[in-house]
């Protein structure tokens, strides 16, 4: 075993940003759903929209470091060993079976990650997006005469709903190593103990 780095600065910066704002929109989109009342609707909605803003600029600038490093190939989806990464899961994280997969600096993600981050990004993301586009803009929107206000409602708080059940797995998941710190340490330092 050797100590590599795996995650670079700028990722586990963009990892746990990203992280911070999900959460918080999370927060204030519930409250401006009327879930529950803790900052009142006119603050959660302008705090709700200034940290859409920022994710959106903080995706753009992670978009080009993907595609500038190369590192967009850590999402490409593959089928190798993704029954037996799902049999650990499933079976054997619960009976002390090592992990049927092993990080490198070329293949950060296991099979089953780069099916769920690629969900993640193609699907729960820009419906998110765009729905919550459409409602931050909708008088112009309206103007096209074929979106009500309640459907684009409605989207954006299914994709919100889809984006916690996200939030939720990849917290649990992250428990999932040897120890419950095991898998988040290599995303706070960057490191990980890798075969030589």
């Amino acid at each position: 075993m050797k100590h590599v780095m795996i995650y670079k600065r700028f990722e586990r910066f963009w990892h746990w940003s990203q992280a911070l704002l999900i959460v918080f929109m999370l927060i204030t989109g519930f409250e401006i759903h009327g879930s529950y009342s803790l900052l009142g609707f006119g603050p959660a909605a302008r705090l709700h929209s200034i940290a859409a803003w920022t994710l959106i600029a903080l995706w753009v600038f992670a978009i080009f470091w993907h595609f500038t490093t190369g590192e967009w190939r850590q999402y490409l989806p593959t089928t190798d060993k993704l029954g037996a990464v799902i049999r650990y899961y499933l079976v054997g994280t619960f009976t002390g079976e090592s992990h049927p997969f092993r990080k490198t600096t070329r293949a950060k993600h296991n099979p089953l990650q780069r099916l769920a981050y690629l969900a993640f990004k193609l699907l729960i993301s820009p419906v998110i997006w765009i729905s919550g586009l459409a409602y931050l803009f909708y008088s112009d929107v309206a103007e096209l005469g074929y979106l009500d206000l309640r459907i684009i409602a409605f989207v954006h708080t299914a994709a919100a709903y889809a984006m916690l059940a996200f939030f939720i797995a990849h917290v649990y998941m992250a428990t999932m190593g040897k120890t419950p710190m095991a898998l988040v340490k290599p995303m706070i330092t960057g490191y990980e103990e890798v075969e030589a």
